[in-house]
């Protein structure tokens, strides 16, 4: 029974935060079970009461953290008092606002290099893609035929969310804040909606 309690205790997202910071300081090939279990000062053994190996930890950090981006990005989606554009500048200030406030998360979610452990990601990679992709759909329909809009769409997004993904990594390099950098966020959200705007009207004609 005491073995059980000190299970208990033992909670999965003391685990998960344990085991991000070990995943990013060494690399996933480089911790175990039992090193994890080490650096929160439990046995190893303790750990399977929450997660069946390594693989099933991964997988499930790399799932909260983009349940978490996912849940912020739908909040500003379904704001109704904003309008297409308004809601694609939030999402982006958002999506850079997490991803400074959330260093550790955002590497393992975008930037992790072990390739057998990039599958667990590029599901929830695409998940997130897509529903940025939506957002800049609606900016550009409000400007654009429906059909002339989802062919823009696509290529429109992959740019303005590679453009937001660079900054957040740039920033990331230098250990900054979203504090230290938010006027410069908002700057470069602003720049990239005010190209958005102009690429539309010249498809426009």
């Amino acid at each position: 029974m005491a073995r059980k309690a000190v299970e208990k205790e033992l909670s999965r997202e003391i685990i998960l935060n344990a085991a991000r910071e070990l995943f990013l300081e060494k690399g996933y090939q480089s911790v175990s079970m039992r090193s994890i279990a080490k650096k929160m000062g439990y046995s190893h053994g303790s750990l399977y009461y929450h997660f069946q190996d390594k693989a099933e930890l991964f997988y499930r950090l790399v799932a909260d953290d983009f349940s978490l981006l996912f849940s912020q990005q739908m909040r500003i989606i379904n704001e109704s008092k904003l309008n297409a554009l308004d809601k694609l500048k939030k999402m982006m200030d958002a999506f850079i606002q997490f991803g400074l406030e959330n260093q550790f998360q955002y590497e393992i979610m975008f930037l992790i290099q072990d390739e057998d452990l990039r599958r667990y990601s590029r599901t929830e990679q695409a998940k997130c893609f897509d529903l940025f992709s939506t957002a800049v759909h609606t900016a550009a329909v409000e400007s654009l035929d429906e059909r002339s809009g989802s062919i823009q769409a696509s290529s429109l997004a992959w740019s303005l969310f590679m453009s937001v993904h660079g900054f957040i990594t740039y920033c990331s390099r230098f250990n900054q804040s979203y504090q230290e950098v938010e006027s410069m966020a908002q700057n470069h959200v602003d720049f990239l909606c005010m190209k958005l705007l102009d690429h539309i009207h010249v498809i426009n004609g």
